[in-house]
């Protein structure tokens, strides 16, 4: 490989190690919601001994980790679902129902059974602030609503955050769906 291009890739890896350049979050839209890419996506990191051990190379170790820094493992675990509702409302459909069942199956599953988790919910910005926050707001609080009436998932281990329109996935797009998502933030133990 070329000095110049060597040089790059790792200047690369070194912003993304160090939070210089954050990947944009993947929204799962409700076909796409599986079990297993929501425990893959909020369970927690991994003990700091299999973290610290880094990718395994025959020759050297690089001095560079993206995946089990210290950056990566200071950001909670989230994932992105696109919840549908009803158009200005907190009322969820059928189709955001069947992402939020599998949601919960996931959330009681071994690895994520003693995690608590907050729900933000997301606007696009095409309200008033104060519309946004409040129409945010009522949307996490019904998936939270729903998770626990319907999946028994104890009060405690649930707690809902409006957004607003502060965190557009896509700015660029103001009515783009991924600005109406709701997201699952794991708690730091």
């Amino acid at each position: 490989m070329k000095l110049p291009t060597r040089f790059a890739l790792l200047t690369l890896a070194a912003l993304l190690a160090a939070g210089g350049v954050q990947a944009q979050e993947k929204v799962m839209r409700e076909g796409q919601v599986t079990q297993q890419a929501l425990i893959d996506a909020l369970a927690p990191p991994q003990a700091a001994d299999d973290a610290a051990s880094g990718p395994r190379t025959r020759s050297f170790r690089p001095a560079v980790r993206v995946a089990g820094t210290a950056a990566a493992a200071a950001q909670p675990a989230r994932a992105s679902i696109l919840v549908t509702f009803v158009t200005n409302s907190a009322d969820l459909t059928p189709g955001a129902k069947g992402a939020l069942d599998v949601l919960a199956s996931a959330m009681k599953s071994d690895k994520l059974a003693a995690q608590k988790f907050t729900i933000e919910g997301h606007a696009d910005p095409r309200g008033t602030e104060e519309g946004n926050m409040k129409l945010s707001q009522a949307r996490a609080e019904s998936v939270r609503g729903y998770l626990m009436s319907q999946h028994g998932l104890s009060a405690d281990r649930v707690n809902a955050v409006g957004k607003g329109s502060s965190a557009l996935m896509k700015p660029s797009e103001p009515a783009a769906p991924e600005n109406r998502r709701v997201t699952i933030v794991a708690q730091p133990s």
